[in-house]
């Protein structure tokens, strides 16, 4: 199945907050008297993203090169905090924001722009915002960053999360060999299940062990080559079944040949194969993955529904350029369901494999493709 162009790089695109007029719960039947107050936490460094977008090729040293666009936001955890924002769900950053004007935009952005609960966050005097220059072209990214930790303080001593985070359904925690992160252990003590995904192992020894905040997670969601140096397997479907050893849930993205799943409580197995896309900026897409997926586990849907909802919104948001920019919503998953479904030529059994959205999506709604405008510090928020 295809997905629909998205908007020409450089045209503008509407507000997040006029995409939020297609509201949807996707926990609503989920939900009861004394649940916890958020939905998912999630704690990282926050970067004030600037991307160039429309570039031909990538800079040439000794060069200069013009962007044909260009665009400003929250990155960096944000971008998944924005994700899952804008699916609906109740969520809570614990983050330190710099007391700069790219603090203030970003702390702005996600509080009042995304509906985001900042309570468990802090602005660190004399600390400046980390900021990161994203230059996208030919469907890759190429990207600079500079940023120092912040200070820890006696609430959160790592800089970010506080040592007792807040009350919630699920959390979604990014490991670091050899780093223990307390928060994740309290969290799951009280209840709240916890989504975990990782990153490159510069250490190069890819040892399980050294993950030692896994036994606390009821999900890991690694991509395929980390899941097979993690196991030490030349398949990434084996090394989905033997993370299963370590944690009930494994979640392996395949890049352009979908996802697969092994829930290991159950035995259940699930494949989906990926939406074929034009991509323009894959920045934030794997954040928008796990999003989707977190989404559909705390909503109750069938294992192959989860791994198809994620790869559907993650599809869309490489249509876009920035990672919490093209984070997509339910306006987005909306009109594209309507759209694909114009296309006589679509495989009937692919339609049938997002039929379940029919019963989430609210009649009505826009036509695609779907324009937000791209958020910059340098303007107001009529934007």
């Amino acid at each position: 199945m295809a997905v629909p162009p998205a908007v020409p790089p450089g045209v503008p695109q509407e507000t997040p907050a006029a995409a939020a007029e297609t509201v949807v719960d996707p926990l609503k039947s989920a939900r009861r008297a004394g649940d916890p107050p958020c939905d998912v936490y999630l704690t990282g460094t926050v970067f004030l993203d600037i991307i160039f977008t429309g570039l031909d090729s990538a800079p040439v040293r000794g060069t200069e090169s013009w962007a044909r666009g260009m665009g400003s936001s929250p990155g960096g955890v944000a971008n998944m905090a924005s994700a899952l924002a804008r699916l609906g769900l109740r969520t809570s950053l614990a983050a330190a924001f710099g007391d700069d004007h790219y603090g203030e935009y970003c702390w702005d952005a996600l509080e009042r722009g995304e509906g985001i609960d900042l309570s468990s966050s802090r602005t660190v005097p004399g600390w400046h915002s980390p900021v990161t220059v994203s230059m996208a072209y030919e469907g890759e990214r190429t990207m600079v960053s500079h940023g120092h930790e912040p200070p820890p303080d006696a609430d959160s001593p790592d800089g970010g999360a506080p040592k007792c985070p807040p009350r919630a359904r699920a959390a979604i925690a990014s490991l670091v060999p050899g780093v223990r992160a307390p928060w994740i252990a309290a969290a799951a003590r009280r209840g709240t299940r916890i989504f975990a995904d990782v990153g490159w192992d510069d250490t190069g020894a890819w040892d399980l062990t050294a993950l030692p905040d896994l036994a606390h997670c009821e999900a890991f969601l690694p991509n395929a080559q980390e899941a097979m140096r993690y196991t030490g397997t030349t398949c990434p479907r084996a090394a989905a079944h033997a993370l299963t050893e370590h944690v009930p849930l494994a979640v392996v993205t395949l890049g352009a040949e979908g996802a697969y799943a092994v829930d290991g409580r159950t035995g259940e197995t699930a494949s989906v194969p990926a939406i074929e896309v034009e991509a323009l900026d894959p920045t934030g897409a794997g954040d928008v993955f796990v999003a989707g997926f977190v989404t559909g586990t705390l909503a109750g849907w069938p294992l192959a529904d989860r791994l198809a909802f994620a790869g559907l919104t993650a599809a869309l948001s490489v249509q876009e350029f920035g990672g919490s920019l093209s984070a997509p919503g339910w306006a987005e998953v909306a009109a594209w369901w309507r759209r694909v479904g114009e296309f006589d030529e679509q495989d009937p059994v692919a339609l049938r494999r997002y039929a379940f959205l029919e019963d989430l999506l609210p009649a009505g709604g826009r036509a695609w493709p779907l324009r937000r405008a791209v958020p910059t510090i340098g303007f107001g928020r009529s934007l």
